[in-house]
């Protein structure tokens, strides 16, 4: 079931969407809903549902890092040695 939607957008992002849809032959409101649907499946995916490509499968456990590791620390460190 469609139902209506009204949007407020900048004029200058309509007009270059509805150029792009005319190029693409494909409506506004497709593009739109296309848009919203990608954002809601990728809500509903779990970290473990995501798969990995193999190249970070390959990369996985080459480096391992402490516990204790404060990487807020390390970058407080980096940037006062960088700007002495």
């Amino acid at each position: 079931m469609d139902t209506r939607l009204t949007l407020k957008l900048n004029e200058s992002v309509i007009e270059k969407a509805k150029e792009y849809a005319k190029t693409h032959n494909i409506s506004l409101s497709k593009i739109v809903e296309q848009y919203l649907s990608s954002i809601v499946a990728k809500s509903d995916i779990s970290p473990k549902e995501i798969e990995l490509t193999p190249l970070v499968k390959e990369l996985s456990g080459v480096i391992t890092i402490p516990a204790d590791y404060d990487c807020k620390k390390d970058y407080i460190d980096y940037l006062e040695k960088k700007y002495q």
